[in-house]
């Protein structure tokens, strides 16, 4: 909750900021969420490879299981095919790009600006980059406030899906605290592991 409202205050200040043409020059640099971009990933690649239970956790994983990410992945990107057709002001594409964010707001706004300001220019890449920010900002807090209800009325692996990516972090707590069945641990961190991998495959290919 409390990132959440950080990286909303964040983006308020920085719209602020933006407004009042006192920022320094090099953060007006094209290549500067580039460079964080990397840094974002290099640091989910050193959270990854510190996790002593690794090995261990991935081989208790039951293979059915393995499938719960690719049908996250397909229900989002139906979902989000079917919210173009009442929304449909905006590409096909920059719509299934700002829905394969799944909860993770921070990477998919930065993928997306990115990716976006040569073919667009700056300011509409901007405006899509917000609304994958808040999308996403959206689903982690529809997840975090909803996981224990899914959880007891749909199991633990309709709340680790809802979830997306804070499956393995954020609404993990929830959902665990839920269900009260440790066994899915791995089975959350897992889904939330091939989600993070597939959001930048996914962002790229929809905003190519």
């Amino acid at each position: 909750m409390k990132s959440n409202l950080s990286l909303l205050l964040a983006l308020v200040g920085g719209i602020v900021v933006g407004m009042s043409g006192v920022a320094p020059h090099w953060m007006h640099n094209e290549s500067l969420p580039m460079l964080v971009l990397c840094a974002l990933i290099f640091q989910v690649g050193i959270g990854v490879g510190a996790m002593d239970n690794l090995t261990a956790m991935f081989r208790s994983l039951d293979v059915k299981m393995l499938f719960l990410p690719l049908f996250t992945i397909t229900g989002t990107l139906l979902f989000t095919l079917l919210a173009f057709f009442f929304f449909n002001h905006e590409s096909m594409f920059d719509v299934m790009a700002l829905g394969s964010g799944f909860g993770y707001y921070s990477l998919s706004s930065v993928l997306i600006a990115q990716l976006k300001t040569a073919a667009v220019g700056a300011t509409a890449a901007t405006q899509l980059a917000t609304i994958a920010l808040l999308t996403n900002v959206a689903r982690e807090l529809l997840s975090l406030f909803s996981c224990q209800v899914l959880t007891r009325k749909g199991g633990s692996l309709a709340a680790i899906s809802t979830a997306g990516i804070g499956s393995m972090d954020v609404c993990l707590p929830s959902i665990l605290h839920a269900s009260g069945d440790q066994r899915i641990v791995p089975v959350a961190v897992f889904h939330g592991l091939i989600l993070e991998i597939s959001i930048p495959m996914l962002i790229t290919l929809f905003c190519s």
